[in-house]
């Protein structure tokens, strides 16, 4: 009996083993295994975990960079709604732009659309984009528009302005009596390199001559392969040498002169080719513009040592329109990777700060001087090289300094400079006349602007004289984006028609 319970015990302790949950018949008919939730492994759970993470930075800061696009732009939405009579046009503001150093073009205006463009559209504003693909093309193309605006104003000179497009426009505009919105205009510069070329050509348009200064003389070319030439016939003492059958062949040379003269005359008289003269004209223009893109731009009517010397023109007004310095980080460089990836995952502080300072002189309710901030030295002043004492040494202008943390991240190919003693407005230091310096003005935004400003981010405020309208849910958003929903203003905006069949009996 002990044994028999003894055998007993192990067999009745041991558990039937458990059968396999039979998997799922959809699967198994398309060839997957049997499926079962588990934890990943540890190399899974570390690229799951980096991979999120950063797809999760993405995604919350492309969502808080539309929501404060979205507060500036309705603080300026209110602009929009304003009517204009219909001979009247849009405000215009001036936006300058210039490829960065190191790199093209594209990136400004990529820049511009990402976080200027918006809030312009948004206030319904007209803008001229005056745009540098070189160095010194802003300057130069500044300098040329404040000229333009001296001449129409009755000053004299003696360049005859070609008649362009703008010319003819701007024109026929004032026959028909077409004006432009009374208020303030503005200027938008972006980035410190265009800064300091629309100092440089602010400077140069109003002190600058009206006529092109006269090109340096050239120097004589001497050609060495007829000198010793003429040393040695002399040394010889031989007598020079002419040609002995010009006598014999004067009666062939006249004969081809004479049938020369008589092919020209008939292609004198027969009738040009309109079409052939128009190609030909606009061959020579693409020729001529390519040569002037091949030159470079302008060089400047005026050096920086001139500016004490130089007179007021009549033309000049008491104070300048509202101008901001819009910030534009732009960094190369594969070391420089980790401050480009921070960049790119904090794009949402640079939209808040160029964002205020394009609803600053879009909204143009405050404006300030610049500073000119005033310490002594103990020093004594320096001279200038035309002897009159430089007071740059005791003063410190807010122009001179604004955004200046950005030459630091400038690309090495960019700090060299040539042999050839060319003005280089990007390495160059900001020289500042007082006369045209006191004139600037910033633009800032008000106080009540600001307070509002952060009402329309708490979801408080909207568009001013409006109400905001009701939350729409995610779900219903995607079914009107992407289904066949529609919205609430576009069922307003639907025509209603009657029953144009006459059935019913009606």
């Amino acid at each position: 009996m002990a044994e028999a319970s003894s055998s007993a015990a192990p067999t009745g302790s041991s558990k039937p083993p458990v059968a396999e949950k039979p998997p799922n018949p959809v699967f198994k008919m398309m060839g997957l295994p049997n499926m079962r939730f588990k934890l990943p492994s540890r190399n899974w759970m570390i690229f799951l975990s980096i991979t999120g993470s950063f797809a999760g930075a993405i995604i919350y800061d492309r969502r808080e960079k539309r929501r404060v696009q979205q507060k500036w732009s309705e603080l300026v939405a209110h602009i929009s709604k304003e009517s204009l009579e219909t001979t009247q046009m849009r405000r215009k503001l001036t936006v300058y732009l210039a490829a960065p150093p190191g790199d093209g073009l594209r990136m400004a205006r990529d820049h511009f659309k990402e976080y200027v463009k918006p809030i312009l559209v948004a206030a319904a504003l007209d803008y001229t984009v005056i745009e540098g693909r070189r160095e010194g093309d802003v300057r130069a193309g500044t300098a040329e528009n404040i000229r333009k605006l001296r001449r129409k104003a009755g000053e004299q000179c003696s360049t005859i302005e070609e008649p362009s497009v703008e010319a003819v426009v701007t024109a026929t505009r004032e026959q028909m009596g077409i004006t432009d919105e009374p208020g303030p205009k503005g200027d938008l510069v972006i980035g410190r390199h265009t800064w300091k070329e629309y100092i440089r050509g602010l400077h140069e348009g109003w002190l600058g001559p009206l006529d092109a200064p006269p090109p340096p003389p050239e120097e004589p070319v001497v050609d060495a392969l007829d000198a010793p030439v003429a040393d040695e016939a002399l040394i010889a003492g031989q007598a020079p040498i002419t040609d002995q059958t010009s006598e014999s062949t004067s009666p062939e040379i006249s004969t081809i002169e004479s049938l020369e003269s008589s092919l020209d005359s008939d292609k004198k008289d027969e009738t040009p080719d309109p079409k052939a003269e128009e190609a030909k004209k606009a061959e020579e223009e693409a020729e001529k513009k390519k040569a002037e893109k091949a030159a470079g731009p302008t060089p400047a009517y005026i050096s920086t040592a001139d500016y004490a010397s130089a007179s007021l023109p009549p033309s000049l007004p008491q104070s300048f329109d509202s101008s901001v310095p819009v910030e534009f980080p732009h960094i190369l460089g594969f070391l420089n990777t980790p401050i480009r990836m921070y960049r790119f995952l904090t794009q949402r502080h640079l939209a808040e700060n160029v964002g205020r300072e394009v609803a600053a002189v879009v909204l143009a309710a405050n404006a300030r001087s610049y500073r000119d901030d005033t310490f002594s030295t103990e020093a004594e002043p320096t001279s200038s090289p035309d002897g009159s004492s430089s007071d740059l040494s005791s003063h410190t202008h807010e122009q001179q300094t604004v955004l200046d943390i950005a030459e630091k991240e400038w690309h090495k190919s960019v700090r060299k400079r040539e042999e050839d003693g060319k003005e280089r407005e990007w390495l160059d230091d900001v020289v500042l006349d007082q006369r045209i310096a006191s004139r600037m003005q910033r633009a800032l935004l008000s106080p009540e602007d600001e307070a509002r400003s952060q009402r329309i981010g708490e979801l408080q405020e909207y568009i001013l004289g409006e109400e905001r309208p009701a939350h729409v849910p995610f779900w219903k958003r995607m079914w009107i984006n992407y289904g066949y929903g529609e919205s609430e203003e576009a069922l307003r905006r639907k025509p209603i028609l009657g029953n144009l069949d006459g059935e019913d009996g009606q």
